[in-house]
């Protein structure tokens, strides 16, 4: 084999590592967006498993208000049964709605806010609707990661002959899906 013949076998060996480097940043930041969905899953259903007991302790007070909370039990799962990112971000934003309408039946009764056992589920909601909101925005900015990287040139040359497709971001017509909601009861009455 003559020089020529060095050079080809050298640049397509080069191209051949550049393809499989290209690759496998894409396959890595396909995994990292997958995590990142499975992350807000995770606080999803930490919340659905939170609401039985919530609902328990405002039910205790609350007698005449069972609509809601009927609505709050029969809902609690949405979230972390659709199906895709867009749909459970609508759920998601659905099932927030009536954890407000939740709150807004609490702030009623003022017995149930200063109860102990409603202070400590008020704040691991509160906890967990942080790391919700933590685990939004680490999707999101997978999300951002990858369709940059898929939109980018020479990227854009492998990742669609080899079945890479952009994600969708997490996000709701509703502004207020993206940051946790501001529950307070303030400091109970001694």
């Amino acid at each position: 084999m003559g020089l020529i013949g060095w050079i080809v076998l050298g640049v397509v060996v080069l191209l051949l590592f550049w393809g499989v480097a290209i690759y496998n940043g894409l396959v890595r930041l396909r995994a990292l967006v997958r995590e990142g969905f499975s992350g807000i899953t995770v606080q999803l259903r930490r919340r659905a498993d939170l609401i039985p007991n919530l609902v328990s302790t405002v039910e205790g007070y609350a007698t005449h208000e069972r609509e809601v909370l009927d609505q709050v039990t029969a809902h609690r799962a949405d979230p972390t049964s659709a199906g895709g990112v867009a749909a459970t971000a609508q759920a998601d934003a659905a099932f927030t709605g009536l954890l407000g309408r939740l709150m807004a039946v609490v702030e009623a009764y003022p017995d149930l806010k200063a109860d102990a056992n409603f202070r400590q589920l008020q704040e691991e909601l509160s906890e967990i609707e942080e790391h919700l909101q933590s685990a939004r925005r680490y999707y999101n900015a997978t999300v951002r990661d990858l369709n940059t990287r898929i939109q980018s040139f020479p990227n854009v040359m492998i990742a669609g002959p080899l079945g890479f497709r952009e994600e969708e971001s997490y996000q709701d017509a509703d502004a207020s899906i993206q940051s946790a909601p501001k529950v307070s009861f303030g400091a109970a009455k001694a």
